[in-house]
């Protein structure tokens, strides 16, 4: 279940992984890195999704509250269900929250079965972004 609404001009999510009190300005950094490398602009972006555990982190809202977004957050078993789908699997990131990735996995999760995952997993020194696209039936 997710708390996004898509239509032709907002079709996208960025997903999003960080560290604990990762600086909200790497994080926006990243982002603009993201969107600039996937072609998407602000203005199609229909929300934030990451792992529930980083819901009160300041760099999720500071970027929610800049893209005017809402935010979506999602449990471990959640993000793991999307591992088939993802590109950039990590045991690493398993071992830490229980599931194989967060950013793809949140952003894939936060628009269901139909969804693509447009630009894999990128980092930063302290965060992660990928951006899924909502595919409209007819596609």
């Amino acid at each position: 279940m997710t708390a996004l609404s898509f239509d032709t001009t907002r079709r996208y999510v960025l997903g999003l992984g960080c560290e604990r009190a990762a600086s909200p300005d790497e994080v926006m950094a990243l982002v603009a890195s993201a969107l600039k490398m996937a072609g998407v602009e602000p203005g199609q972006v229909a929300g934030v999704a990451s792992i529930d555990s980083r819901c009160g982190e300041p760099a999720m809202a500071v970027v929610a509250t800049r893209l005017a977004v809402p935010s979506v957050f999602f449990d471990a078993a959640t993000l793991e269900r999307e591992t088939p789908r993802i590109k950039t699997p990590s045991d690493v990131v398993f071992a830490r929250v229980g599931c194989h990735g967060v950013a793809e996995s949140a952003a894939l999760a936060a628009i269901g079965a139909y969804a693509e995952l447009v630009l894999p997993k990128i980092k930063s020194a302290h965060a992660t972004a990928a951006i899924a696209r909502a595919l409209l039936r007819k596609e």
